[in-house]
């Protein structure tokens, strides 16, 4: 009898992805990568740079499938991975930015961060550049509750499960953050 990995549990395809079958990992990238990328893109503000960090992601939870465990929630675990390389990449960008600073203009130019301003205001995508671009800017625990509740529907129970807070901390969080979205928009 041959085992359809799509009718497969995440539990089941860890296990058989560390029984060394890549078919099987395969089959958890293709049902994750989606909300994964949509996850980083929110963190990180920038497509291009999302797809390589979602790709991280995929590296990182297969290296550490060995620590899944089953009877927990995959797209769980596997959101604490994505947000770790989301700090991950913040913070290797804000060395690339100090280091453009101490080199000469002409090679600090291939180093510096080419995100467009928040003063740039366009209607369709822009607008929507404009609004990826203030959540990134908002503090990390914040940016988590509100990419996790709002972009990615989460329930509040996944999100607090997710983060390792209270629920009542996610509702606080979550109100902060679209307040100072809000205000963030406002005045760019």
């Amino acid at each position: 009898m041959t085992l359809h990995l799509p009718d497969c549990s995440d539990g089941e395809l860890a296990d058989l992805a560390l029984a060394g079958r890549q078919a099987a990992f395969g089959e958890l990238v293709r049902r994750h990568q989606g909300w994964v990328y949509r996850l980083v893109r929110s963190h990180v503000g920038d497509s291009e740079e999302a797809i390589d960090v979602t790709q991280t992601c995929f590296v990182s939870a297969f290296n550490a499938l060995g620590r899944y465990d089953g009877k927990r929630s995959f797209r769980a675990w596997l959101s604490r991975i994505a947000l770790n390389k989301c700090r991950d990449w913040r913070r290797r960008r804000a060395v690339r930015r100090l280091l453009a600073f101490a080199l000469p203009l002409g090679e600090a130019r291939d180093v510096a961060d080419e995100t467009p301003g928040a003063d740039r205001t366009l209607a369709g995508e822009t607008e929507l550049e404009r609004t990826m671009t203030a959540i990134a800017a908002l503090p990390v625990a914040l940016k988590q509750v509100l990419i996790l509740r709002t972009v990615e529907g989460s329930s509040e129970a996944e999100t607090a499960e997710i983060l390792g807070i209270s629920q009542k901390a996610v509702e606080t969080r979550l109100y902060r953050a679209r307040t100072r979205l809000s205000e963030i928009l406002q005045n760019s």
